[in-house]
Formats: C-alpha cells, sequence, structure tokens
C-alpha cells in the first residue's frame, strides 16, 4: 500500500470514528470488548456513545448501573473499585443490547516506544521456540492499537483492535517484551495481566505528546502546526512517492540482472567477480555504488539431502533482497532490519549442483551483508555454511535514493491517534522503550522524555502511576579508545529521568548486538522491567537495578567510587578486573583506567593520569567488554562524574 493511500484511508476512518456519537445504536470503544482486561483496586470509567439523553443501563458482577446519554451523544458509568478475578459478563443496553463476555479483572499495563517495543515473538523466535511452542496462558491478553497518526484531531475510538489471550497460535504477534514481562508478573503475583501495546517502530519521543506539552518545544509545536495543513502533508507524500518510483522504475528498466535473467540455475558466472559474504561491497570494484548488484553461489548436495524443505538463514541484508533457488523465488524483505529466514519448499533443492542467486537493491549507505550474523541452509540432517567466497555482478548503478519523509512520526501525530484514545481507561502503569530515534540530539532528550511522562500522567489523571522504561542497549562498532557518545549521552538523559517518582528503568547494556539495532534477547529485558515494576508498581523490597554511581573522592592518583543499588555486592560477571572504566585529568583527555572492587566501592587509576578529575564508565556506544554487575546480577548503569 502506497503512504499516500495509507493517508487517505485514516482520513476516511477518521470520519468514521468522529461520527460515532450520533449513531442511534449504544456504541462501546474497542477497547471495551470481549477479552478485556479492567484495572483492579480503582474506580473504573466504563464509556460509549448513543442517542441523545438515550437510557443506558448496564449489568455487572450481579449490579445494576443506570445512566443517560448527553445532549451530544457521550455515555459513561463509574464502576467502584473491584478485586482481581473473573471471568465475568457485562451487559449493556440501550437501543440495543450489548454483551461483552470473558472480561478479567486484573492489572494493565500500556505498553509503548519504538520499534523494540514493537517487536514482535516471531521475529525473535530463533531464542525461543519452546516458549512459543509451549504458550497458553488466559490470564495473559493483549491488545495491539493500529498504528496510525492524526495532526488535526486527538481521536476519540480507535478505528480497529481486539482482546487476545495468549497461546501458541496468537503469541507470534504479541511484542516480545511486553510478553515476557507479563509473563513473570502473572507469575509472580497470581494476577490477570492485559498489555495495551501501543508503539511504532522509529518514532521520537516528540510524536507522543500532545499539543500543550509540545509547547514546551517550540520548534516541534511549530513543526506540527504544518503538518495540520492536509495539503501541504499531500504533497510531501506524493513528492516522497513519485520520486522513489521513479527510481525503482529506472533501476528495473537499467538491472542487466532481469533482462539477462541471471536468477537462473543455468546463468553463466564464471567472469564475474569474487567477494567475501559476509561483508560490504564498497570494499570492492564497486566502490561506494547503489542500485542493483547480483550475487550467487553454488553448493553440492546428496541424494539424500533432497526431497525436503530446507531453511535458508541470509543474516542481514543491505537494503533489499530477492533470493531464488535454482532459479525459484523463495522470498524477499524490503529493508535492512528484518532477519532474512527464508523456507525452502520440498523439491526445490536437487541432487548435485545447486545455486542460490541474490538481487540486492541498495538505497544509500554500505550495500551488502551484515557481519557475524548466521548465513547457513539448514537441511533435516546436515547444516551447510554458506559463509565465504560468493560471486557478483553489477546489475545497474544508480544514484543515491534520498530517504522518504516519515510523516507518521512528526510530533503529536501518534499522541493524537494512538494514546488519546486510551485515555478514559484505567491502567496501572507504562512500560516504555524508545530513545534510538533521539540519540541524534541527546541534550534535548534530558527535557523531552520527562515531559513524556509528566504529559501522560497529566492526560491520564491517575496521579503519578508507575513508568517503567528501558535504557538504551549496546549498539554498532565498538571503539579502540574512549570517545564521545551520543547513545551513551542518551543513556545519561534516561537515567536523569529517574529523579520523577515512580519511575523504574532496566538497564541492558549487557544485552545488545554491535550489529542490529533490534536485538534478540527480549527475555531478560521483560525481566528488568518486571523487577522494577515489582519495586516501584508493587511495592516489594528487592534489588531492582544494577549498582548506580553516587558519588567520588580523589585520594591520591587514584578516584573512589560509591554505588547504591550494591544489593548483595559489586562483582563482575566475569570475574577479572572491572572494565570499561577511563579516567581523565584536569585536560578532560580520557585514557581506559584499570578499576578493583574494595568492597562496595570501587577503585580507578591509570599511570597516565598522575591526577585525576574525572571517571567515565560504559561512556561509549558500544562498551562491549561491561562486566561489572551486583550480586543480583544486575548490571551497573553507565555513568560519567563530569557533569
Amino acid at each position: 500500500m502506497t503512504s499516500y493511500n495509507f493517508k487517505h484511508i485514516l482520513i476516511c476512518l477518521c470520519a468514521v470514528i468522529l461520527a460515532l456519537p450520533v449513531s442511534a445504536d449504544v456504541k462501546l470503544p474497542k477497547l471495551i470488548s470481549d477479552g478485556m482486561v479492567l484495572q483492579h483496586d480503582t474506580e473504573l470509567k466504563i464509556w460509549g456513545w448513543a442517542d441523545p439523553d438515550e437510557e443506558i443501563e448496564m449489568g455487572f458482577k450481579g449490579k445494576i448501573y443506570q445512566t443517560t446519554a448527553s445532549a451530544d451523544g457521550n455515555w459513561s458509568i463509574i464502576l467502584p473499585e473491584m478485586e482481581a478475578g473473573g471471568p465475568y459478563e457485562m451487559s449493556i443496553k440501550g437501543n440495543n443490547s450489548i454483551i461483552v463476555q470473558n472480561i478479567l479483572i486484573g492489572d494493565v499495563w500500556l505498553c509503548s516506544g519504538q520499534s523494540n517495543m514493537e517487536l514482535p515473538m516471531y521475529r525473535v523466535s530463533p531464542l525461543y521456540e519452546k516458549e512459543i511452542a509451549e504458550a497458553d496462558n488466559d490470564q495473559i491478553r493483549y491488545f495491539e492499537v493500529p498504528k496510525t497518526y492524526d495532526f488535526n484531531t486527538p481521536f476519540v475510538d480507535l478505528s480497529s483492535g481486539k482482546w487476545e489471550s495468549v497461546n501458541s497460535k496468537t503469541i507470534h504477534k504479541f511484542s516480545a517484551v511486553a510478553y515476557f514481562f507479563a509473563t513473570e508478573l502473572n507469575q509472580e503475583n497470581k494476577i490477570p495481566i492485559g498489555l495495551i501495546n501501543s508503539s511504532l517502530g522509529g518514532s521520537p519521543a516528540e510524536a507522543w505528546l500532545s499539543e500543550a506539552a509540545l509547547k514546551q518545544f517550540p520548534h516541534y509545536w511549530q513543526e506540527a502546526q504544518l503538518f495540520k495543513n492536509e495539503q501541504y502533508v499531500d504533497s510531501v507524500i506524493t513528492s516522497d512517492q513519485n520520486r522513489i518510483k521513479n527510481w525503482y522504475s529506472d533501476i528495473s528498466a537499467k538491472d542487466i540482472g532481469t533482462k539477462e535473467n541471471l536468477k537462473t540455475f543455468e546463468t553463466d558466472d564464471s567472469e564475474w567477480e569474487i567477494m567475501e559474504i559476509p561483508g560490504y561491497w564498497n570494499t570492492t570494484s564497486l566502490g561506494d555504488t547503489h542500485g542493483v548488484v547480483w550475487f550467487r553461489k553454488s553448493f553440492e548436495l546428496d541424494k539424500k539431502d533432497v526431497g525436503h524443505k530446507a531453511s535458508l538463514l541470509l543474516g542481514r541484508i543491505v537494503d533489499a533482497d530477492s533470493v531464488f533457488v535454482n532459479g525459484i523465488f523463495v522470498g524477499n524483505t524490503t529493508y535492512q532490519y528484518p532477519p532474512r529466514r527464508y523456507t525452502i519448499p520440498k523439491g526445490i533443492l536437487r541432487d548435485g549442483k545447486n545455486t542460490i542467486a541474490i538481487k540486492i537493491i541498495n538505497e544509500r549507505g554500505n550495500g551488502g551483508f551484515v557481519k557475524e550474523k548466521d548465513y547457513e541452509l539448514v537441511l533435516p540432517d546436515k547444516t551447510i555454511n554458506l559463509k565465504g567466497l560468493w560471486k557478483f555482478k553489477l546489475g545497474t548503478p544508480a544514484p543515491l535514493l534520498k530517504g522518504q519523509t516519515f510523516v507518521r512520526w512528526k510530533p503529536l501525530g501518534l499522541f493524537n491517534a494512538m494514546i488519546h484514545p486510551l485515555l478514559n481507561y484505567r491502567i496501572k502503569g507504562t512500560i516504555w522503550y524508545q530513545g534510538e530515534s533521539n540519540t541524534k540530539n541527546p541534550e534535548e532528550y534530558d527535557t523531552l522524555f520527562p515531559a513524556v511522562i509528566s504529559d501522560w500522567r497529566q492526560q491520564w489523571q491517575q496521579g503519578d502511576f508507575p513508568f517503567l522504561f528501558v535504557q538504551l542497549t549496546n549498539f554498532m562498532k565498538a571503539q579502540e579508545e574512549p570517545t564521545e557518545s551520543g547513545w551513551a549521552r542518551t543513556r545519561e538523559a534516561q537515567t536523569k529521568a529517574l529523579s520523577l517518582p515512580n519511575t523504574g528503568m532496566a538497564t541492558t547494556i549487557d544485552i545488545g548486538e554491535w550489529n542490529d539495532i533490534h536485538p534478540l534477547n527480549k527475555k531478560d529485558v521483560g525481566h528488568r522491567l518486571a523487577l522494577a515494576a515489582q519495586k516501584i508498581a508493587y511495592g516489594k523490597d528487592i534489588v531492582a537495578s544494577g549498582p548506580m554511581y553516587k558519588l567520588m573522592e580523589v585520594v591520591g592518583n587514584k578516584i573512589v567510587l560509591e554505588f547504591s543499588h550494591t544489593g548483595g555486592g559489586l562483582v563482575t560477571k566475569d570475574g577479572a578486573s572491572p572494565k570499561e572504566f577511563a579516567i581523565a585529568g584536569a585536560d578532560g583527555k580520557y585514557v581506559w583506567a584499570k578499576a578493583k572492587i574494595v568492597g562496595n566501592k570501587i577503585e580507578v587509576w591509570s599511570d597516565k593520569v598522575p591526577e585525576p578529575k574525572s571517571v567515565r564508565y560504559a561512556w561509549a556506544n558500544n562498551p562491549d567488554k561491561v562486566n561489572l554487575y551486583n550480586e543480583e546480577g544486575l548490571p551497573a548503569v553507565p555513568f560519567r562524574t563530569d557533569h
């Protein structure tokens, strides 16, 4: 679907939503539907729309509640606090009757942020095949908020959505972080858990702010006003669409791989160049070429290996790929981030020589195959390593394709469409995984992120409900020397947000992947968020954070650091000395330092800095050697003393 058509569908949906109050029948919001989880131990609002002055009667848990719709067709009923339990049934009568079935009462958590919160279980399935196969828990319910935006009108309802319980058929689409978080809370607290997932990949924090909150950030507020002009938005979308369409049409017409049918088994590739895979073709004769490049690799199979379906793992590819095995199309991926996991159907592989052909389209950046990923053919009885020498041929060069304008990420749009419709629904708290899209301006994130927390609390009118968030993990190539880092600075901004009441942070500096912004390990993320929830939301006396820097003292040529949240004590996971510490003197030039645990303190020094002034720990995009933890197994929070 084109972005242009997508936008106009949204406009139509919005029109339908806005028309709800004039309907004669009683209507309920999408959230109030079969399978829902209601928040326990708090007053609840049940609301909807009807004819003006229509009498509404609701039955729930043996009691009858009555109200009358207002002149504009809105109605609501307040339910008293209730204990966890269920399932229950709710009846609502006006000119028509509605029965809402299979209702649970428990804790409702809003799950929001960008792609690492959005990432579904099927994307991380290689790590969690057992969990997926055995998933079956009706006490965990999940509601996916439609991914839409609007700059002009705060939505009063969602265009679609339904509550689903966890089982092996539904779990594939559940947010992995949210699922593991909910599973642990359900097991520990023996209470139903409802998850409302309102997240969108790539979204910056400003997209989730209300218009009132955006006024603290005039440049974002002004941008939101600009995008309220639908003609302007349509012109931006159309311009992008035409530019991208023309680029793809041009490379399609010029690609010799299509003209010469290079995908076929019979293609003569004897004169093609050779490249080591995985890797990027900017290291070959192609240099910084964009456009289409074809790759081929042949391998031998025995008769016993064929006659089965097989799995083809091709790591990650920049940017888009189409894959053919023995000339037969087996799959494609249209952008660089998803893992390439393709199924080769039975009957395609053959006895003797087999060939894989890949057409790669590169729009910008270094084209090729991401390193340190799996590249292999998995058969029932053997696995063939596909790393090594591949043949390649340029299909057609092309100019760099400028990225599109992601209208859906602009300020205000996601709040209006994906948060505002939820505000009447009582929640226990929020879990949040976001920040990657704001790392280019981490200083702004100091105020932008707390603004999201404060804005949502004000909008929900539930006081300072728990707001738990994930600190950015380690990512990108590790640096040989201490350096400045936008990611480290963003992590610092996240740590500062802990000054707000009822906030908790899951530090994940040790479970990222240098070559993947979407690391697979989401179980530990969910676990660490659940620990924060047990402490902040449920008041349990537990250690829920790794060691946090508290204060420093210069003692001779050493700096002695004191920490909070040390739990049973400071330890290193590998038994070695603490790593990823850097130290500087008055000149502010950091060098790697030695470190030693002394009780619940750490001494840091370097022979190169006889008069130390400041220390940094894990201050990098990817401090890949972090090993400092507390006895409870939680990693130390990155920090610097020079701010």
